[in-house]
């Protein structure tokens, strides 16, 4: 039983090593779909995760059908202003499998084709009408706080 995060062709090298971090604070594994906008050597992925980087449970992908081939009984729920559902109205409390959060590019968003065929895993966050989306490292850590609540934060202290 596990919670990830996937991060679907990433561009700022900081919003990953942001969510690296809160991986790594929490237990989750960091999925990563290639093609990234970024080494993975790159300073500022690192400093944004601050000396934890090599700690931090990470996979790499070239295509998001890998991680699916990868967990055929995982659950996978896409997060995208395009959702019907809230984000806090689903039920992360399953204890006997693995729960994947998927992000988008933080220009583009997750393919429509892909949100398509999974309407109804699809979850929103919501926000004021000022703003296109919040910012990639912020979602992924209110997605991910949420279900580690709704589990009752297991291993965190």
């Amino acid at each position: 039983m596990g919670l990830h995060i996937v991060l679907y062709q990433p561009e700022i090298p900081a919003n990953t090593g942001n969510i690296a971090r809160t991986c790594l604070g929490t237990d989750t594994t960091l999925h990563l779909i290639h093609p990234l906008g970024f080494e993975i050597t790159d300073k500022r992925l690192k400093r944004a995760g601050l000396d934890y980087w090599h700690r931090v449970k990470v996979k790499e992908y070239m295509g998001i059908e890998e991680l699916f081939k990868s967990y055929p009984e995982a659950c996978f729920y896409f997060v995208e202003d395009y959702g019907d559902q809230v984000y806090s109205d689903m039920d992360y409390s399953r204890k006997d499998g693995e729960i994947f959060f998927v992000f988008g590019q933080e220009t583009k968003g997750i393919p429509e084709s892909l949100l398509k065929k999974n309407q109804e895993r699809c979850i929103r966050i919501p926000m004021g009408p000022d703003v296109r989306s919040l910012n990639l490292s912020n979602s992924a850590a209110l997605v991910l706080y949420e279900a580690l609540r709704q589990q009752a934060f297991p291993k965190l202290k």
